[in-house]
């Protein structure tokens, strides 16, 4: 367990936490006569952790995205795909107490596992050290997963869209901004995408370049990608 603490780096002041955190209902099972306590009692408790942490910041970080957007995110970021990723950066599987079957059919390498076993390993850290490290521990991962979500937002419509339609020699592809409203710090802009004069997309966004990718993707969804 010191290993897996050097990683995540929390010190347990209550080991027994932990080793709750990576105990699977398949080994408490398997010794029902020592009434050994698993992870999903503190699983529920570290959805919940994970959900408020990760609302928090992209909140505050993410000025830019409606409240949609917003919803979406929080979504890609808090799924079971992503908390899957996160556990096996820390290698988790390999701590994971498991029964023998469970071990031997490869649960320590299964999505639903590891990914409540990361889930149950917050809410340790929550009940042991408080809100503040079991953040930290979250925005370790949570923040860099931002950072690509964005870096592939920022490419993705636009250039998809512009990859489409540069196969068609001949056709003309323009941003058109329509209408600009607010105060200077609050800004709304909206605007359309042309292919040959024709309105293919229309989008909104806080800034120009975020309009222009909202009118992209609704183009690219008109057109059936």
């Amino acid at each position: 367990m010191t290993d897996l603490q050097n990683k995540i780096g929390y010190q347990f002041k209550n080991p027994a936490l932990l080793n709750e955190a990576l105990t699977h209902s398949s080994y408490a099972n398997e010794h029902k006569s020592q009434h050994i306590k698993y992870n999903e009692r503190l699983e529920f408790l570290g959805d919940s952790v994970l959900s408020i942490v990760v609302s928090d910041y992209i909140y505050k970080n993410c000025p830019e995205l409606p409240e949609g957007e917003l919803t979406k995110l929080r979504a890609s970021l808090v799924c079971e795909k992503s908390l899957y990723e996160f556990a096996k950066k820390i290698d988790l599987g390999k701590y994971l107490i498991l029964s023998k079957g469970e071990r031997h059919n490869g649960g320590a390498d299964r999505p639903s596992i590891l990914s409540d076993a990361f889930e149950a390993l917050i809410a340790a850290i929550y009940i042991d050290g408080g809100f503040a490290p079991a953040s930290k521990h979250i925005l370790n991962f949570v923040i860099p997963a931002i950072k690509n979500s964005k870096k592939k937002k920022i490419n993705d419509y636009k250039t998809t869209l512009q990859e489409i339609i540069q196969k068609n020699p001949g056709e003309k592809l323009e941003y058109v901004l329509v209408k600009e409203s607010g105060p200077d710090h609050n800004k709304h802009f909206i605007v359309e995408v042309h292919l040959n004069s024709n309105v293919i997309g229309k989008g909104g966004g806080r800034s120009k370049k975020e309009a222009e990718q909202q009118a992209a993707r609704e183009a690219l969804e008109l057109m059936g990608y």
